[in-house]
């Protein structure tokens, strides 16, 4: 695995990947450790800290990079889903759980949304809560607030659009 580290609004990000696509984005405490087989690699990881560079800038909407997230064949489903939020809006589990064909299945959208090793490039951030409040975020709801504040994206809004 490669890895590098970039300086961010929300603080440090580690961006891990190897060869040929982006697998992980850390912050917070997780962006302090790095297992020893790890290398670090500035080059391997540039297009995708150039674009989250972008992104922080007000450049950036969408992410055109290659991800290899790991996780179940559910997480990956749902992860897919959420890249369907666009840039500036936002959506509940529950509504998520409807595009997947699983209309109960909020809860489980839910534990999926919370296992997302691509934080910010798959937008787990602009999932809310169904009353239009803000709902657990992996990296705390400062973090999650800053995020979909610099979307435009109050946390009483709540409109859905998925990307054709």
């Amino acid at each position: 695995m490669r890895y590098m580290t970039i300086p961010s609004p929300i603080g440090t990000l580690m961006l891990v990947g190897d060869e040929t696509a982006l697998k992980q984005i850390r912050f917070g405490r997780e962006a302090e450790t790095v297992p020893a087989d790890w290398v670090r690699d500035d080059e391997a990881l540039r297009e995708a800290r150039r674009q989250l560079e972008e992104y922080f800038r007000g450049e950036r909407t969408e992410f055109d990079l290659p991800l290899a997230p790991e996780g179940t064949v559910f997480q990956k489903r749902v992860w897919q889903a959420l890249l369907a939020v666009e840039y500036g809006a936002s959506a509940c589990y529950q509504e998520i759980a409807h595009a997947l064909g699983n209309p109960t299945g909020a809860r489980a959208v839910g534990l999926a949304n919370s296992r997302n090793p691509l934080p910010i490039v798959i937008p787990c951030h602009r999932i809310i809560g169904k009353s239009g409040t803000l709902v657990g975020y992996a990296g705390g709801l400062e973090i999650k607030k800053f995020l979909l504040a610099h979307e435009g994206i109050g946390s009483r809004e709540r409109t859905l659009e998925f990307a054709s």
